[in-house]
């Protein structure tokens, strides 16, 4: 049967800590998200949210914490200088050294997503950007760089300057031999649907490539198209229909 429920309106809030809530729920939900699709790897991958009061601070998930297990509550409060402020679990080395430079690089960046996907790990050791191959895959088109000088785990902050500086100011990075990386100006929620659809984007040009050669669509109408299905709005919306699934099946994300 239906839902009567209207479409989510894009949020505004006029009290940072209905903000803060919201952001950190959705941070939660991506997680579970991101556990459910697969994309956890050991103790590999991080989504972080600036706080909307505390500009260089951000959340992020708690080093040895299963994606599957993260509650709002588990978020753990991050400052410019690595420090834990807020909770009580240990800081992931790499979340810090990347992130805390994008943030710094990128303001208008809410929040960030990176993961060892498996399709996304496969299409970074080929250290190409990917193609407009489908409607979806527009989303990225002239709007993702490949960051391909691996030099192992990224721990050291000068690494995570690169990688920022070579995002520049595009919603994503192909890390070679290593992953994909997103970022979103709107929310968590763009962040997050930006690496979902990117992980298929990727998975999409594998198969297509391995079943013959695909024929990519003209640069017109993938720039029209980029327009349509890339804008920031159009990630938070995507994911939506995601949360309120998520939600649904695992209401413990929400506990605080």
């Amino acid at each position: 049967m239906p839902s009567d429920r209207l479409p989510a309106k894009f949020p505004v809030f006029d009290n940072v800590e209905v903000a803060r809530r919201h952001r950190k729920q959705r941070l939660a939900a991506a997680f579970r998200l991101f556990g459910h699709f697969g994309f956890d790897e050991g103790i590999a991958g991080h989504i972080t949210a600036r706080d909307p009061e505390l500009l260089d601070h951000f959340w992020v998930n708690p080093l040895g914490m299963n994606f599957k297990q993260i509650r709002v509550m588990d978020l753990i409060l991050v400052n410019g200088q690595g420090d834990v402020v807020d909770g009580n679990w240990p800081l992931n080395a790499a979340a810090f050294a990347i992130h805390s430079q994008i943030h710094a690089a990128r303001p208008d960046v809410v929040a960030a997503a990176h993961a060892h996907s498996v399709h996304g790990k496969a299409w970074s050791s080929l250290r190409r950007p990917l193609d407009p191959l489908t409607q979806d895959a527009c989303a990225f088109y002239g709007d993702h760089a490949l960051f391909d000088d691996y030099t192992g785990a990224v721990l050291e902050l000068e690494d995570g300057k690169r990688i920022a500086h070579t995002l520049g100011g595009n919603k994503a990075v192909i890390l070679s031999n290593h992953g994909l990386l997103t970022v979103g100006t709107t929310s968590v929620d763009e962040a997050a649907w930006w690496f979902i659809t990117m992980e298929r984007t990727c998975q999409a040009q594998l198969l297509a490539e391995g079943a013959g050669t695909p024929v990519l669509i003209d640069p017109l109408q993938a720039e029209k198209t980029a327009g349509q299905v890339g804008h920031p709005k159009s990630g938070w919306r995507a994911f939506q229909p995601l949360y309120d699934w998520i939600v649904s099946l695992q209401p413990d994300l929400l506990e605080e």
